[in-house]
């Protein structure tokens, strides 16, 4: 649930942002009625998108069977946690800047002023697509961590997820000085990283299984005597952090260079901005 909640949160608040920054460019130009229809209508063929391939994705799902299918989750999985990660860089680059960007694509777009509206229909469309897109992987993803069986609790978060995002939204366009959007985004990046080493994890541990991968030593350390990760904390904190109490050696690598890559590229991210 707490996974869902986080991913849907960022996501959602992204969209939130850049149509709210649309909605501020709009509102400075003379004829502001037909830029907000075709915003609208490029939120709504957003949506439309990103349905199409949640319905696409459980579709294909339901054609799969034994081993075809733990290949396709496996490979939903691990495409969730790259997604992840790629977004948590993406956002640290581009995040600070985001407003400025987004309004010089809006001007570049609409330049010509019969095209005007789709073009604003165009860049909200694909905005919202790539951010709906990436929440349809990742929910999945996270259902097929959990093997299928916690639908209510990953909808859940979910839902609350998007209303947490349309909370933070507001509070951000009221101006609450006490809401740091750079703090929040830092923060969940960290969240975001973490819970992306929780699909890592799983993933890692189905080619295990499934002899793609060779556990090097397995398991490299055991802490099950002081913190199982069957139940109670430990059981968060695997589903959370990817925590496990055997680990394999090579989990262990695997975490540690996802880290190790992920630290290395937002520090040079800060360094060249």
């Amino acid at each position: 649930m707490w996974n869902a909640l986080i991913v849907v949160w960022r996501e959602s608040l992204e969209a939130m942002l850049v149509i709210g920054v649309l909605l501020s460019w709009i509102g400075r130009q003379p004829q502001p009625a037909p830029l907000k229809r075709g915003l609208w209508l490029g939120v709504s063929t957003g949506i439309a998108l990103a349905g199409l391939l949640g319905y696409v994705a459980y579709t294909v799902h339901d054609e799969f069977a034994g081993e075809a299918l733990e290949r396709f989750q496996l490979g939903m999985v691990l495409v969730a946690a790259v997604l992840i990660l790629q977004m948590v860089l993406w956002m640290h680059a581009h995040g600070r800047h985001m407003k400025r960007e987004l309004e010089q694509q809006v001007q570049r777009a609409t330049a010509a002023r019969a095209g005007a509206v789709l073009g604003i229909a165009a860049i909200t469309a694909l905005a919202v697509a790539r951010e709906g897109g990436e929440t349809v992987i990742f929910l999945y993803g996270l259902g097929m961590e959990g093997e299928g069986g916690a639908a209510v609790p990953l909808y859940t978060g979910a839902g609350a997820g998007l209303l947490l995002a349309a909370l933070t939204s507001w509070l951000v366009a009221r101006g609450a000085r006490f809401l740091n959007l750079r703090t929040l985004f830092r923060v969940s990046e960290i969240l975001l990283l973490l819970i992306a080493t929780s699909l890592l994890a799983a993933g890692i541990d189905r080619m295990i299984v499934m002899d793609w991968l060779p556990p090097l030593a397995d398991p490299l350390w055991s802490t099950a005597a002081v913190l199982p990760d069957a139940h109670g904390v430990g059981r968060f904190l695997a589903d959370f952090f990817g925590y496990r109490a055997r680990p394999a050696a090579t989990l262990v690598l695997a975490v540690t260079a996802f880290w190790s890559y992920a630290l290395w590229r937002m520090r040079r991210i800060d360094r060249d901005a």
